[in-house]
């Protein structure tokens, strides 16, 4: 015969702890509970052993005495009961039944109906209804949920135990009922995980074994999935109530147990379901379940290979002493290690072998607020915590796992700053003077004028951002430090300008980048460096301001003309990249052809043309204009564009002589005062003069 025994199986962590409250309080006598702590008759029964004993109503209780609320929770009209009659109350409600009871109250106050998905007349949800309010509804499934006024507001919670399936189902329903549904998934993750292991294995046997109380809720539901996919499913409180008969020896049998089984009986059902010695195949199983550590109560306890009715109140003794020895006494900063039993979205639950489990709040397992802590760890990992409070007001363990994580990385950062090492650090938030960052887990600050090589004017930039830091200062007694992103990039950028004088050689090209623009040239980054473009050195030609050949921004060849790195000084040079223009300007601009340009200078014999940046043609005064001209002011302007004609080039001795007269039109008529002056040159006429003569008396007459 093939057992496949549940690894999620056994007491979940809030049965555990309330049996552990019990056990504890039982010490000082007089002790009892608000019904069964736990749906076990076996249990119960050895409980009672130790003088925990069971009342179905307060009035029940003679005297004074303590009352062990079990982790069900109860109504708090309940508990003011308790209160009002003097008896000292030891709240067991497990932590996540507790945050229900917060929800629904938050609900109620805020004037949301409180739908309760869950049996009503389970303790649990009675309690719930209690804090949820005289009109709350409690709805079994779906087709309740049918039947349903419309209503505007409503808060959604399931019975911890309840079917995932049954749940969903319901709130699809509740959705279309409610306007404006807020859904709380409150079914535990220890039933969810106990529920989907009971599909798989009864999936995969031929019959099935259900441990667990007959009034059990969780138990019941394990038994229903089973159901649905073998038609061989039994349950049993015990041993004894195996039905041997109804197995064969090839039969594959799995064995499921609900949250109130101890893990004693689990074994010895596993004993009587074998012929063999199965102890040592059970302590495997549950070795490999304590990922899910959450199931286990108590220590294992080794049973005998045959467990008879003789020995049952040995069982009893050997499981309440197993659970005494769990127990151990805490302090404030005590570090110890634990299992993780739970994780929900803000906490992290974990079984430290107290009589309660402890705690992680988010804030204090990770800085980061917006971890998911479902990602980062899985049930069942051992971690280190640190004991913040021995009792949060709820009877919780308050853990912290950043503060451990801070005192393990405190000798990191003081090697860091031995050896002059960079640290990461996050930045959380602006304060005087500065900001703090976390470095593994350590506050650091940061003065402002630590923050940047240049001033900061708004600090705020940097909070979320992650920084490389310098650690500059260190308080070991005090735990302070003092870190610096300046001394950083100050290196950074010594090492980046080492690194880039090394590659620099003169005569090489290289593509640099304008930075800023001066009067007498411009500053280039080449490689980190920054290098002076001259003014002389930006083109052939003359430049009359650096601004009108680069921008800032531009990328741009240059040359290396000279290195100085004692000076920390780089040359370079833009034109001499360029072709010299009297070197093509035989080319570029033969004898008789029409070129433009534009009027450079002026001078008294003619006009300097600038065909472009260095290189100036000449027009002569007399090749101006088709008319005499007295000066060159009178026809040329300097930046006037105009067409002349190449006459002579003489690159030998960098001249170009030009002429306006010969590019222009033949056709082109003479203006009007063009014509003017030109009749003025050609015909001299004399002023008049009073005479007394005329031209005849110069000739002789006829008769002379």
């Amino acid at each position: 015969m093939e057992l496949i025994i549940a690894k999620h199986g056994g007491f979940c962590f809030g049965v555990k702890r309330a049996v552990e409250a019990a056990l504890d309080a039982a010490k000082a006598g007089g002790v009892y509970t608000l019904g069964p702590i736990i749906h076990n008759p076996s249990v119960v029964a050895a409980l009672a052993k130790q003088g925990v004993q069971v009342v179905n109503a307060i009035e029940e209780i003679a005297g004074r005495g303590t009352v062990v609320i079990r982790s069900h929770g109860v109504p708090p009209q309940m508990i003011t009961q308790c209160e009002a009659l003097g008896l000292h109350i030891i709240d067991a409600t497990c932590p996540y039944v507790k945050r229900i009871h917060e929800r629904v109250v938050q609900a109620r106050q805020s004037g949301r109906h409180v739908y309760i998905i869950g049996e009503e007349k389970h303790p649990e949800v009675m309690g719930i209804a209690g804090w949820a309010g005289e009109d709350a509804t409690v709805l079994l499934n779906s087709q309740e949920a049918e039947n349903i006024p419309k209503t505007q507001y409503g808060l959604a919670v399931a019975q911890t135990t309840a079917l995932r399936s049954n749940f969903e189902q319901t709130v699809v329903v509740l959705r279309e009922k409610v306007a404006n549904l807020e859904v709380f998934d409150s079914i535990c993750q220890a039933t969810a995980r106990r529920q989907a292991e009971a599909r798989e294995i009864a999936q995969k046997c031929d019959a099935v074994l259900v441990l667990g109380g007959k009034n059990s809720s969780n138990t019941r539901k394990l038994f229903e999935i089973a159901c649905q996919h073998t038609s061989r499913v039994f349950a049993i409180e015990s041993a004894e109530e195996i039905p041997l008969a109804e197995f064969k020896p090839d039969d594959v049998v799995g064995i499921i147990a609900g949250a109130s089984t101890p893990e004693w009986i689990i074994k010895e059902v596993v004993c009587r379901m074998s012929v063999l010695d199965m102890n040592e195949q059970v302590d495997e199983v549950m070795q490999e379940g304590a990922a899910a550590a959450e199931q286990e109560a108590v220590a294992q306890v080794d049973q005998p290979a045959e467990a008879a009715e003789s020995e049952e109140s040995q069982q009893d003794a050997d499981f309440m002493q197993s659970v005494e020895e769990t127990l151990r006494v805490l302090r404030k900063g005590q570090v110890l290690t634990g299992k993780i039993v739970q994780i929900t979205e803000n906490e992290v639950c974990v079984n430290i072998g107290y009589k309660s489990d402890g705690f992680i709040p988010k804030n204090e397992f990770s800085d980061d607020m917006d971890v998911d802590l479902r990602t980062v760890v899985n049930v069942g990992d051992e971690i280190d915590v640190c004991v913040l409070k021995v009792n949060d007001g709820e009877g919780n363990v308050l853990l912290s796992k950043k503060r451990v994580d801070s005192r393990k990385n405190w000798g990191t950062v003081m090697e860091m700053f031995k050896n002059n090492e960079y640290a990461e650090g996050v930045c959380k938030e602006v304060v005087k003077g500065g900001v703090i960052a976390n470095i593994l887990g350590i506050r650091a600050f940061i003065p402002a004028s630590q923050l940047s090589q240049n001033y900061v004017e708004n600090m705020q930039q940097f909070v979320g951002q992650t920084l490389q830091l310098k650690i500059i200062e260190v308080d070991e007694g005090r735990k302070r430090v003092v870190a610096s992103r300046r001394a950083v990039l100050a290196e950074q950028a010594e090492a980046k300008k080492k690194e880039a004088w090394e590659k620099l050689t003169a005569g090489e090209t290289i593509v640099g980048t304008v930075k800023r623009i001066t009067d007498f040239g411009a500053f280039v980054d080449v490689g980190g460096i920054d290098g002076l473009l001259h003014v002389t050195n930006m083109s052939w030609g003359r430049v009359n301001h650096p601004s009108d050949v680069v921008k800032p921004g531009d990328e741009i060849e240059v040359l290396i003309l000279a290195l100085d790195p004692e000076k920390e000084r780089v040359s370079l040079g833009r034109k001499q990249l360029l072709p010299k223009p009297w070197e093509v300007a035989e080319q570029k601009y033969p004898v008789g052809s029409i070129v433009e340009g534009t009027v450079a200078r002026i001078v008294s014999f003619g006009a300097f043309i600038e065909l472009e940046p260095g290189l100036d043609g000449l027009v002569h005064i007399s090749q101006i204009a088709r008319h005499r001209i007295d000066k060159v002011e009178d026809v040329l302007e300097v930046g006037q564009k105009i067409q002349a004609k190449v006459l002579d080039v003489n690159t030998a001795d960098k001249r170009i002589s030009l002429s306006i007269r010969e590019a222009l039109p033949e056709e082109e008529a003479p203006r009007y005062d063009d014509h003017e002056d030109s009749m003025e040159d050609s015909l001299y006429i004399p002023p008049q003069e009073e005479t007394t003569f005329s031209l005849a008396d110069f000739f002789p007459k006829q008769d002379d």
